[in-house]
């Protein structure tokens, strides 16, 4: 978090105004130790996020549904069918949309990398300069896995609540609408020229935000990235309708309409002692 190192963020915690607070909560010696003091600053941070209610409160249209207390259009059924079938939109592969075993409600994450090959957006300003690429995982912002070549072009896959209500996608941003996103993914290989600009040779140049030696990371092996130039896209206009109808159900706070409804969120988060 925009700490240079563990001792920086140390003597933060040493300095500041809570410091006797934190030590009567955790035991005097979290302010002599920094391994002690870091791991229960750690502690801290994690059981807050767990237990604020309003970083998960998964009352989206999407929760209720899982709850049994609405029921979702016919084109978010049909969005959410072609969300999991594994040759259509097949977005569930990583974008988790059922509850675990634990009964705890899905975050729409597999919390894994993927290198989807995003094209270069040229209205950033640092993308001026045409030897600069933001490769996510291998650098340059990160630079412990920069001599790792197969996490060039990787980034963490996010979850997909409130996706709805974005208003850029992609690590660069590239793109403005929850359309265009899920239109890039079944048509990155079907139809690249849509996407990606000519090589001065008429070529289209795939994956132009990696360096050539790293675009052989960018998946092909999953749908719906493995048609060809010229195939049909895995998903139609009206499927791909339907795929956003259903994205728009992961919006916190849906108005259910029942006073009983509101008062509670419909999958609750087991939180483990």
């Amino acid at each position: 978090m925009a700490n240079r190192d563990g001792k920086a963020l140390f003597a933060k915690l040493k300095a500041a105004p809570y410091a006797k607070e934190f030590a009567a909560a955790f035991g005097p010696q979290a302010l002599q130790s920094p391994n002690i003091g870091l791991a229960d600053v750690y502690l801290a941070l994690a059981r807050f996020l767990t237990e604020d209610r309003s970083f998960h409160p998964y009352n989206s249209k999407f929760d209720y549904y899982l709850a049994g207390r609405v029921q979702l259009s016919g084109q978010e059924l049909r969005g959410m069918k072609l969300f999991d079938d594994q040759n259509k939109g097949n977005c569930a592969a990583c974008h988790l949309d059922k509850p675990t075993k634990n009964r705890l409600a899905p975050v729409f994450t597999d919390y894994e990398f993927e290198a989807l090959g995003a094209p270069r957006n040229r209205s950033l300003a640092v993308n001026r300069d045409q030897k600069f690429f933001d490769e996510g995982a291998c650098g340059p912002a990160r630079e412990d896995l920069a001599r790792v070549q197969n996490f060039c072009g990787l980034f963490k896959t996010p979850t997909l609540r409130n996706v709805a209500t974005r208003q850029v996608f992609f690590h660069n941003g590239v793109f403005h609408s929850l359309d265009d996103v899920v239109k890039f993914y079944v048509e990155r290989e079907t139809r690249p020229e849509k996407w990606y600009p000519r090589s001065a040779d008429g070529t289209v140049e795939m994956y132009d935000d990696l360096l050539p030696a790293h675009r052989v990371n960018v998946d092909v092996s999953d749908a719906p990235f493995t048609g060809h130039r010229g195939d049909s896209a895995a998903l139609n206009e009206q499927e791909i309708e339907d795929v956003v109808a259903f994205l728009r159900t992961l919006t916190d706070n849906y108005q259910a309409g029942s006073r009983a409804a509101l008062t509670a969120p419909p999958v609750r988060l087991r939180i483990s002692p």
